[in-house]
């Protein structure tokens, strides 16, 4: 198995309520059911969501195309960090998001990919809905 992780999903809203809603605070606490985040929305910004179960840095931000972070569940071994990228696309009234998941540990891709659909995409749709 190799340790990328590829998803695309589809909003029903705009690339910019998309991307205000990954690098938001207040909007990714409201989507995932009020658990604390901490999202400093400028590159190099440190960010932390689901209570700090999730921390990292943005590494990259264009504004309603693109987030590029060093991700982390908080459990992993201190320094390694995987890279997560949000790409967004304009199809209409709607946004297609490219997911692109790597450098993850070995063995983590399973349980890496349900839990983007669980604690990210489905939460996220019904924000925008």
């Amino acid at each position: 198995m190799s340790n990328t992780i590829h998803q695309e999903v589809t909003f029903m809203a705009s690339p910019e309520r998309v991307y205000e809603v990954l690098i938001s605070s207040e909007l990714f606490s409201k989507a995932t059911g009020g658990a604390p985040t901490d999202i400093h929305a400028v590159e190099g910004g440190a960010f932390s969501c689901f209570g700090g179960m999730i921390v990292g840095r943005n590494i990259e931000l264009v504004p309603n195309k693109r987030v590029v972070q060093a991700w982390r569940p908080a459990n992993w071994e201190e320094g390694f960090y995987s890279v997560a990228k949000f790409e967004l696309k304009e199809q209409g009234s709607e946004t297609l998001l490219l997911f692109d998941h790597t450098g993850f540990p070995e063995g983590q891709g399973d349980h890496l990919a349900t839990g983007w659909h669980a604690n990210y995409w489905e939460p996220i749709k019904k924000l925008l809905a």
